[in-house]
């Protein structure tokens, strides 16, 4: 998404003032001109690049830095604010009963986002049921069955009706029991009157509670029009951004946001059910300007160890913090891992890892480290369980059986070893805190402080 080349440009200009504890405006300037060079060549709209860049300055010129803070950091937090002021607050989801009615154009990605969100519902502990009503896109129906039961969620569909308000009105029956209604509609290639007139027949069925707008990531200024007759017909309480994972610009979607009056509710990171995010305007800034999103990242690392656990009976991730930890465990927790998304989206969320150590990595870097995480599994498969439970016991000989085994070299194997021993030691320092009393939160927080991961998590990096 642009950006994240707003970030990158922003993290070069914002690094010329470390070092200085006055800014002149030519300073000011500068920061200025790279924000509305990114935000223009990601179609936001002119007025809001000028409005957002006149705020900029006007602050950074006036207003008089805190003592003891540096001209950098006066200028980021300046940048932060007005920033998150832009992308605007999160739409309201409560967690209980409601009806979601979904809109936009073809392609946008309406079917995927309904699975997605009644997955994320569903890991909240409600209830949800996605009802498609598309009858005018090929397809629609097996994709949208497909996508539920990758979820695990209720559908209802009926590919032999062609009347959306009567499959509308009936997936409403026979969905009752659920929480929380997802209602798919019909897409277009362009805002015809007969999809305007059907999703408002729709909307007369279900009752929606709040109305949200599908958006390509990619869609360029014609989001303006066509988030402007979304929201003369049904109204639009939010904005689901899709396709993140890509190249998109991004700014036309936040466009439609602005001329809507809405705010913004999830974005779509990648392909599978689970890659969808709630948004948080200060998570999602704070991510692009390189500061992490502790947040999001112990929703993930939370979610994906009690995935982890439910399928390893045995293994409980509050073990990690008393006893010894085993080649055994360090597999788990590399599960774990795996379950939480690319690896590039994880780094942005460490704090001391993402920003400006990213822009510094080649553009591989992060297929080069999922290699070497698989090249881990492949060591630890030719190993025996004595092995695996006392790796501090393997010798020379034992480490040239297992390269030979694993396919791999000798040098392999020794990271594999000096990187459980990190581990190791990182969970260690968090042993003497009380077993049972070390959440999450606070363990990514003293990460934070040790720069970013060290030996931990980071340390897979």
């Amino acid at each position: 998404m642009v950006l994240d080349d707003l970030g990158t440009s922003l993290r070069g200009t914002l690094e010329d003032l470390r070092g200085k504890s006055r800014l002149t405006e030519d300073d000011v300037q500068a920061v200025v001109k790279e924000i509305q060079r990114s935000l223009l060549q990601a179609d936001v709209d002119v007025s809001l690049v000028m409005g957002l860049s006149d705020s900029i300055k006007t602050r950074a010129l006036e207003e008089d830095p805190p003592a003891g803070t540096t001209a950098r950091d006066h200028v980021l937090r300046i940048v932060y604010e007005e920033l998150v002021a832009l992308v605007g607050d999160s739409t309201d989801l409560p967690l209980e009963e409601q009806t979601i009615l979904l809109a936009g154009l073809q392609g946008s990605g309406k079917t995927t986002t309904a699975a997605k969100m009644a997955w994320w519902f569903s890991k909240k502990g409600l209830r949800p049921a996605v009802i498609q009503t598309d009858t005018f896109r090929p397809g629609a129906y097996d994709q949208a069955k497909q996508m539920c039961e990758r979820a695990e969620v209720e559908f209802y569909g009926d590919p032999d009706a062609d009347d959306p308000v009567e499959i509308a009105r009936a997936g409403m029956e026979e969905t009752a029991d659920a929480d929380v209604h997802i209602v798919d509609t019909a897409g277009r290639h362009a805002l015809e009157d007969d999809l305007i007139e059907e999703i408002e027949a729709i909307a007369g069925v279900v009752q929606p509670d709040r109305s949200l707008l599908v958006l390509d990531a990619a869609i360029g200024q014609g989001a303006k029009e066509q988030a402007r007759r979304f929201e003369e017909s049904i109204g639009i309480q939010g904005v689901a951004i899709t396709k993140l994972d890509g190249t998109a610009k991004g700014g036309g979607a936040l466009t439609a946001v602005n001329e809507t009056d809405s705010t913004i509710a999830f974005l779509g990171t990648g392909e599978e059910v689970e890659d969808i995010e709630r948004f948080e305007p200060n998570g999602f800034i704070s991510r692009l300007l390189g500061m992490g999103d502790l947040k999001q990242l112990t929703e993930r690392v939370e979610r994906a160890m009690a995935e982890t656990q439910e399928e390893e009976e045995d293994w409980d991730p509050e073990d990690l913090l008393s006893g010894t930890f085993t080649l055994h465990d360090m597999r788990k927790q590399m599960n774990a891992m795996n379950r939480m998304g690319p690896l590039d989206q994880i780094m942005d969320m460490i704090p001391g890892l993402g920003g400006g150590l990213m822009d510094q990595l080649p553009d591989d870097a992060m297929d080069v480290t999922q290699e070497r995480l698989r090249r881990f599994e492949y060591v630890m498969d030719s190993m025996t369980d004595a092995e695996m439970e006392h790796p501090r016991a393997i010798g020379q000989s034992q480490i040239e059986r297992i390269a030979r085994g694993s396919g791999t070299d000798e040098e392999t194997v020794r990271e594999l070893l000096q990187q459980h021993k990190m581990m190791e030691r990182t969970l260690k320092q968090f042993q003497g805190m009380g077993q049972g009393n070390m959440d999450m939160e606070r363990m990514m927080k003293q990460m934070e402080k040790q720069g970013g991961g060290g030996g931990g998590m980071g340390g897979l990096f």
